[in-house]
């Protein structure tokens, strides 16, 4: 059986290192469209299996499967050598997606009372957790940086001391890949495209076929969003089942099992769930990209209990990475990016941007049975990667969107060349008349690319003046955060530091159940790319002024989403 070791500190594979197409695409330090980061002289990584994962189990196989293996593993290698001859396109070569501080780290077991400089406020009580894709093993052909594995990284804080820990969350998929000792599973966006990608999936039903791996139990990653719910942390991404993670009394991290909810839920969930913060209800989608119903939306009770699924006929299959709710409805776009299967077949990528569909939002009632009185407005070339929040407005008959409206829509995906904008746009629903209304909320000359963030969840469905959102800027690194006034545009900005770079920023409201929009805190993990190191900054939400900075034992690449969990619920875990 062919093998792969975790990362080495080659970072990648060293024939990509040594192709014409790594060395063009690393040599470029301008940052366009793709996840591409400039090439520096950082300091080499290396991943290692922690203590309780080095010796994983083996499989025992009989000669029948021993044979298979090796076969199809001869037939992987030689697809491997062909896709090697041509160039990779920027949004599949590893050597540009998961370079810099984009790339891998090792797991790290809790380290407590870290250097503080500062004082930590003394209502942060409780663990801040952000999850994001770390891959465990060395990339060995295409690979995008949502494709890793999913690392959840968690600072506990307790009376004025933090500590921190960083743990893979145990999917299905890893353990596995584990105990083979190299990647099987398919990547979804790195691999499968064109001939090859058909050819990759066919060669993982085939090791299914001969059980070399059990593709029943899901594929997901769990490295997108998190949420606390019902005493559990889930870790999500839209491929899969969630994760239940626990965090442990002193601050570690370890996965419970994958998570259906006790045999409630058999679909996949997408990684942006909402919380309603008053009835305490979770509401969610499950999106499907080869069958029929290709959309379902279901709810669950404050105590875990879930709804009958309800269908929402849609054309065809649609991304639909997030969903926003208000008091009385769900609001669900249906955008422009599409998968188109067949395009394999054509040798592209089944991610695809329609531009001869319309992009609409659909309202539906929270607690409707079915998608009958669901009604659909046009919104013409929107695209919300993200929507931050959504309210009622009954006197106008309208409802209000906030979201960070992308162009290209399918820049994050396949490779383009022009500048990629994200604006910060609020989009008016009118549901009396069917027509939408879409502008900037911040004036021209403030203007700067917005992306990942959120405003305070204690007022998610609900009328809010301040969002806190990403400067993702120079894309596709984040260089501060920026508060913003959604009723008048004012932009206030905070800058992590020279050459420093982080996130997302989390709201953490002073009082845990206060709905004051910037009466609290701003948390973001952040790595200098100077000194190679890493912290967390901890900002005044009201004044825009650093409060404290903990200095974290390791590298934290930067990541996706994350929450804070308080100490009265951590002792109240499941």
């Amino acid at each position: 059986m062919a093998t792969s070791t975790p990362y080495t500190s080659s970072l990648i594979n060293p024939k990509l290192a040594n192709s014409s197409t790594f060395r063009k695409h690393t040599s470029n330090s301008s940052i366009k469209c793709s996840l591409q980061v400039p090439t520096l002289d950082f300091p080499k990584q290396t991943i290692y299996q922690t203590p309780s994962s080095s010796s994983p189990t083996k499989p025992q196989w009989n000669i029948i499967q021993k044979a298979a293996s090796m076969a199809l593993d001869a037939v992987e290698s030689a697809l491997t050598a062909h896709e090697l001859q041509h160039p990779l396109p920027k949004t599949a070569d590893p050597g540009v997606q998961i370079a810099g501080n984009f790339s891998p780290v090792p797991e790290q077991p809790v380290r407590h009372r870290l250097p503080v400089v500062g004082k930590i406020p003394e209502s942060i009580q409780g663990v801040y957790v952000r999850n994001g894709a770390n891959p465990l093993f060395e990339p060995q052909a295409g690979h995008h940086f949502f494709d890793g594995d999913g690392m959840i990284h968690a600072v506990k804080f307790e009376n004025g001391s933090a500590s921190y820990a960083c743990r893979f969350t145990e999917t299905q998929r890893l353990v596995q890949e584990r105990a083979l000792g190299r990647p099987v599973f398919p990547k979804a966006i790195g691999e499968l495209h064109g001939h090859s990608g058909i050819a990759r999936l066919l060669l993982f039903y085939a090791r299914g076929l001969f059980k070399l791996v059990d593709h029943g139990q899901g594929t997901g990653v769990a490295n997108a969003g998190l949420v606390y719910f019902n005493d559990r942390l889930l870790a999500m991404s839209e491929d899969d089942l969630p994760y239940h993670v626990r965090v442990t009394p002193n601050g570690d991290l370890k996965t419970v099992e994958r998570y259906n909810f006790d045999g409630q839920l058999n679909s996949t969930m997408i990684a942006h769930p909402k919380v309603d913060p008053v009835s305490g209800e979770l509401f969610a989608l499950s999106y499907d990209v080869v069958q029929k119903p290709y959309l379902k939306y279901f709810r669950f009770s404050k105590k875990g209990e879930k709804t009958e699924d309800v269908e929402i006929p849609i054309s065809e299959p649609t991304m639909m990475h997030d969903f926003a709710i208000t008091e009385n409805f769900v609001i669900v776009p249906d955008q422009q990016v599409v998968f188109k299967l067949s395009e394999m077949i054509r040798g592209g990528s089944p991610v695809v941007y329609d531009k001869n569909k319309v992009s609409r939002f659909g309202i539906l009632g929270k607690y409707a049975k079915d998608a009958s009185k669901m009604k659909w407005i046009e919104v013409p070339d929107c695209f919300c990667f993200h929507l931050w929040n959504a309210w009622e407005e009954p006197e106008t008959d309208e409802i209000v969107v906030v979201g960070s409206c992308m162009t290209p829509a399918d820049s994050i995906f396949n490779e383009c060349d022009e500048g990629l904008k994200s604006v910060l746009s609020e989009i008016r629903l009118n549901l009396k008349t069917g027509e939408s209304m879409r502008k900037p909320i911040i004036s021209d000359d403030q203007q700067v690319n917005l992306e990942a963030g959120m405003v305070n969840r204690n007022k998610l469905g609900r009328k809010t003046r301040f969002g806190y959102l990403a400067i993702a800027e120079p894309w596709p690194k984040v260089s501060g955060f920026a508060k913003v006034d959604l009723f008048t545009g004012e932009v206030k900005k905070f800058i992590y530091g020279d050459e420093k770079y982080g996130g997302e920023p989390l709201f953490l409201p002073r009082d845990p159940n206060s709905e004051e929009e910037d009466d609290g805190y701003i948390l973001a993990f952040t790595h200098d790319e100077k000194t190679w190191k890493s912290e967390l900054q901890i900002v005044n939400a009201m004044t825009m002024k650093l409060e404290a900075t903990v200095k974290l034992p390791s590298r934290v690449p930067y990541g996706f989403h994350g929450t804070f969990i308080s100490a009265k619920d951590l002792a109240n875990q499941a």
